[in-house]
């Protein structure tokens, strides 16, 4: 679909939305259909389990009042394109070639973060509080009501996304791009999160006299651009030709666009491929990711990648894709992935037997188990869960409220 034919797509799908009860089933594709309604029922009937979350959320929420809106405008160096508008950011793993005069091309030094990559040069550590402040702010005002956190969230969204002095342009052409050897990568998509969070979270500010149809409709409109560069452009489908985390985040990335713009044909294309072509793929008849293993944090790859199948599952239920179950012949599937990180998931895990230069977050699996738990209906992956320490206010737990206990 090119983008005319997205942007009617998305004019007939405001039409739908402007009819129907936004406030009780937000437009919002992080969280699976119902449970944020569901969660905001139990805690209105006094469900002291899930207050904890909410008062991180709440909390969290207070704290990015202050975060002063940020685009890719206010970077101190311009894109190979000398466009302002156009995103920019460098490849973190590549440092300069100490036998080279100029460190030109830099060099690759897996898992160790280039300072360089960091700093107000860069569009990245704007992008990514974009997204952080944006969600955050959205989910609070949908589950209190405080119009304070749907103005400053839309503030934020028109900074970045809408207003024609600081809008960002619609494309990654010049994403983790490497000093002297490429203007950008296909690997730069992973940067992508904080678009689609952000981008994604203004479904939650429906009825806000912040947020008005007319921006949320303009916001769709760039996203269904942004989205048919990602199905079109060089990198975009080299990304999605990747065998790893790349490529499962892009999937990550292209549904929640494709849902957020009213492709739900789209998102089942993609969600249809994802066991034969990254399941399948991806993961060893043992559980184990070989492709994430090869890297030097390998616990945190394979982390990553598991956590977007994960998500990508929960994705698939909204169009009837079962790939919780998917499995191949020789028992490739998610269940066995998620079975081979389960001893890892504590506070204090067992020696991890790969490569993995940085600190073993077990705790960080407690989203993945309490997934699993429902997706499964079995209550030993939700002990799982429940005995790590950040379960109790994890934000998950307002995403995701029927876990089996």
């Amino acid at each position: 679909m090119n983008v005319k034919s997205s942007l009617l797509a998305l004019a007939v799908l405001a039409a739908a939305v402007a009819t129907s009860d936004a406030r009780a089933e937000p437009r919002y594709f992080a969280a699976r259909p119902g449970a944020l309604a569901a969660a905001k029922a139990r805690l209105a009937a006094g469900d002291a389990t899930l207050q904890p979350a909410l008062d991180k959320l709440v909390a969290d929420a207070d704290r990015a009042l202050a975060f002063m809106p940020v685009c890719v405008t206010q970077k101190t160096k311009l894109a190979p394109s000398g466009d302002r508008h156009d995103y920019l950011s460098t490849a973190p793993y590549f440092w300069p070639d100490p036998s080279k005069p100029d460190g030109r091309p830099y060099v690759r030094r897996d898992g160790k973060i280039n300072p360089e990559s960091r700093t107000a040069a860069s569009d990245q550590l704007r992008l990514e509080g974009l997204g952080r402040t944006v969600e955050t702010l959205a989910l609070a005002y949908w589950f209190t009501g405080r119009e304070a956190y749907a103005a400053h969230a839309a503030r934020c969204l028109r900074v970045w996304f809408l207003d024609s002095a600081t809008r960002m342009n619609p494309h990654f052409n010049y994403s983790q791009g490497v000093p002297g050897l490429s203007e950008g990568r296909p690997a730069g998509m992973i940067e992508a999160g904080g678009l689609i969070d952000a981008a994604d979270a203004s479904g939650l500010l429906a009825g806000s006299a912040a947020w008005p149809e007319s921006e949320e409709i303009a916001l769709r409109e760039w996203c269904a651009a942004f989205l048919d560069w990602m199905r079109t452009s060089k990198l975009g489908r080299a990304v999605s030709a990747a065998d790893n985390n790349q490529a499962t985040m892009s999937d990550v990335r292209a549904v929640r666009f494709a849902f957020k713009v009213g492709r739900t044909d789209l998102a089942r294309e993609i969600l249809t491929a994802v066991g034969p072509q990254r399941i399948a793929v991806q993961i060893a008849p043992d559980g184990r990711q070989p492709h994430e293993l090869t890297r030097t944090k390998s616990f945190s790859y394979s982390r990553l990648n598991l956590s977007g199948l994960g998500t990508l599952a929960t994705l698939a239920e909204r169009v009837g894709v079962d790939l919780w179950n998917f499995a191949t012949p020789d028992g490739r599937s998610l269940r066995k992935a998620i079975d081979y990180l389960a001893p890892y998931a504590k506070s204090s895990p067992p020696p991890w037997p790969h490569e993995q230069i940085a600190e073993l977050d077990g705790a960080s699996l407690a989203p993945i188990f309490r997934q699993a738990a429902r997706a499964y209906r079995d209550a030993g992956y939700a002990q799982i869960a429940a005995q790590l320490p950040v379960t109790e206010r994890a934000r998950s737990q307002l995403l995701d409220p029927t876990t089996t206990r």
